[in-house]
């Protein structure tokens, strides 16, 4: 299956143009209907909740939009953090180092897991700022 960048065409253009060498060819995957988005940020809020980590399903879904268009597959080829060699996969757009530092117990160990994707931003988000519903922009 192939990744869908984010940040639209130019994003994209941006991403084969810097990135070729990375990924010589990728398919758009089709952002995820709104039932699965539903049952993907509810599960999650129940990961969250066994676990300790604030959050509502309002602040979730704006975040997922925002950065992924709810594209469980998106990826980032074009920011700093692509430049860097560490591009933002998933729903929540969270680069490999903050999820395997943000993971949580019990959710799988693959970035573009949704559940996984969305526990460990939320995780990371209540810890820098206290929850997911306090990010508005890029976090």
């Amino acid at each position: 299956m192939g990744r869908r960048f984010a940040g639209g065409l130019a994003g994209a253009v941006a991403a084969l143009v810097v990135t070729s060498a990375v990924l010589p060819t990728t398919a758009a995957a089709a952002p995820a209907k709104a039932g699965r988005l539903d049952g993907w940020i509810n599960h999650s809020l129940i990961v969250m909740k066994a676990k300790g980590i604030p959050g509502s399903y309002d602040g979730i879904h704006r975040t997922l939009m925002r950065e992924s268009s709810g594209d469980p597959e998106a990826i980032n080829l074009w920011d700093s953090n692509a430049r860097a060699g560490i591009p933002s996969k998933g729903l929540m757009q969270v680069i490999d180092p903050t999820f395997s530092q943000y993971h949580v117990d019990g959710t799988s160990w693959d970035i573009y897991d949704p559940i996984a994707n969305i526990v460990a931003a939320c995780n990371y988000a209540a810890h820098r700022y206290g929850s997911i519903d306090n990010v508005f922009s890029a976090y």
